[in-house]
């Protein structure tokens, strides 16, 4: 394009500018002038988007602002006046071409790139999932009368993938996995058809970010900042949560950074306990890894002559296809459960393991709150044995964690329930949850000596970061009280020894 040569003039700009970079994706041209980029969209019809016209370009410019102010970066709308020769920002006259401007940063700062030089962290992690929960929290619900969300709307992008990627294709090439992918894709559609439904008349179906995966992540200032939201289509935003989640849990596996997938899974969850959510969580990343597959083939398509580009594009979308077999794959899911009194470790330890086991974990510190519409770091004020922590309200919080337990091992996901569990009545009810639901169960035993115990809980209360409500008085009725375990409890028990 000949005014994108021209834009290459810093007189152009009411800003400084400190040099100039092209940036070219399969549907945009990206302009970097050093505090900000411009971005402008190519005059492209490909069915899931379509910027053929001056008029659908400005439209889905304002679109693109207004989605995007909702987690900052940025700025306006700008137009291109004068003429392609000799273009103008904002100047007088009819635009020939619209873009949007941000603010600009290190293409260094970009999630992916952050990961690949090592840099990024655990907190990192644990950050994004509590933006990531607090702007579904806010994002608006689909209209119960609108399309969105709907089984048939959640279905038409998934076999749309499928039809591009075998359009690009063509006879040229074969990719053994993507028939398998499709068809179970269909078988689980069709069992999933009704809690799809329910989720959409559960308000999961929110006005969502849409493209949600770590090269649209920047880390600004040590925080993660989101940006370039879906505008050219809104029934690809217009989605269930849980489909949002799955685009950067599936890129975080595409990487090979499983245990950050189920860091950032678990953070997500404990904030937001949408845990009913993950019985659609492998369609959904399958069809987010078929959704890079589709783009990958659509480069393919672009690519020409160039047989280097053309190459890398075929292996990037077979790479993408083996990904989504893989989450079509049936799991082993198990029951585990800590014991241990407060201050033993049972949170820190678990943490860890739930990563490397690749499992969900839910904490009775949490949802004791959440069934009391209470926040995981808000303080009960609540003595032994009463308020929060009255009998009754301990015997719903342990009901509540055993239906939760089932629902996620029905799902297919190894789960850690991570309470107390010093009554051997409870033990023995998620011991008969697991012969019931036929899965193997642990006992993970969480020891250490008392001095310990109470060094830690005076430490953990002191620094007021944790859910836990316990102090040093719950200790000692705790240690007064508790059962411990039998020796066939024992036959199923990890015995771990924090202190080691």
């Amino acid at each position: 394009m000949i005014w994108l040569d021209a834009l290459r003039n810093a007189n152009l700009y009411p800003h400084p500018v400190t040099g100039f970079e092209l940036i070219e994706t399969h549907i945009s041209w990206v302009l970097l002038t050093g505090p900000y980029a411009y971005k402008f969209k190519k005059p492209v019809d490909l069915g899931f988007l379509d910027f053929s016209s001056l008029d659908k370009r400005r439209h889905y410019c304002e679109e693109e602002l207004r989605l995007n102010r909702r987690l900052g970066l940025y700025l306006e709308v700008v137009a291109l006046t004068g003429s392609p020769a000799q273009p103008v920002i904002n100047g007088d006259g009819s635009p020939f071409e619209y873009g949007v401007k941000m603010v600009q940063f290190d293409q260094a700062a970009q999630l992916d790139r952050v990961l690949a030089r090592g840099a990024l962290q655990a907190r990192h992690i644990d950050r994004l999932a509590e933006i990531i929960a607090r702007f579904h929290a806010s994002a608006t619900v689909a209209p119960a009368d609108s399309d969105f969300g709907s089984p048939e709307a959640v279905r038409q992008p998934v076999t749309e993938n499928f039809r591009q990627i075998h359009a690009q294709l063509g006879a040229r090439h074969t990719l053994s996995e993507l028939d398998p992918v499709a068809h179970w894709s269909d078988a689980r559609f069709v069992a999933l058809r009704e809690p799809m439904a329910a989720r959409k008349r559960d308000g999961f179906v929110r006005e969502c970010h849409g493209d949600m995966h770590l090269r649209n992540i920047a880390l600004l200032d040590d925080d993660p900042v989101i940006f370039d939201c879906i505008e050219f289509n809104a029934s690809l935003r217009w989605i269930d949560v849980m489909s949002e989640i799955a685009f950067l849990i599936m890129d975080l596996h595409d990487r090979r950074q499983h245990a950050f997938a189920w860091r950032f899974l678990n953070a997500y969850l404990e904030q937001t306990g949408d845990y009913a959510g993950l019985a659609l969580l492998h369609y959904y990343l399958a069809y987010r890894a078929m959704v890079r597959a589709k783009v990958a083939a659509i480069r393919l398509g672009q690519s020409g002559a160039r047989a280097a580009e053309h190459e890398r594009a075929l292996a990037e979308c077979a790479d993408y296809v083996r990904l989504a077999q893989g989450f079509t794959q049936p799991t082993r899911p198990a029951l585990l459960i800590t014991h241990g009194l407060s201050g033993s470790g049972k949170t820190t330890h678990s943490g860890p393991l739930l990563e490397t086991l690749g499992a969900v974990r839910i904490r009775s510190d949490i949802e004791r709150k959440r069934l009391h519409g209470l926040a995981a770091r808000d303080r009960a004020q609540s003595a032994i044995d009463s308020g929060l922590y009255s009998a009754a309200a301990s015997e719903r919080t342990y009901e509540r964690l055993a239906e939760l337990a089932a629902e996620m091992v029905r799902a297919g996901f190894t789960v850690i329930v991570d309470a107390a569990f010093l009554s051997a009545v409870r033990r023995s009810t998620f011991a008969n949850l697991a012969r019931e639901l036929d899965v193997p169960y642990l006992i993970l035993d969480f020891t250490a000596p008392d001095d310990v115990l109470r060094r830690r809980v005076q430490q953990r209360v002191a620094a007021d970061r944790d859910a836990s409500d316990a102090d040093v008085i719950v200790l000692d009725h705790q240690l007064a009280s508790r059962e411990a375990l039998n020796a066939d409890e024992r036959a199923h028990a990890l015995r771990i020894d924090t202190t080691a």
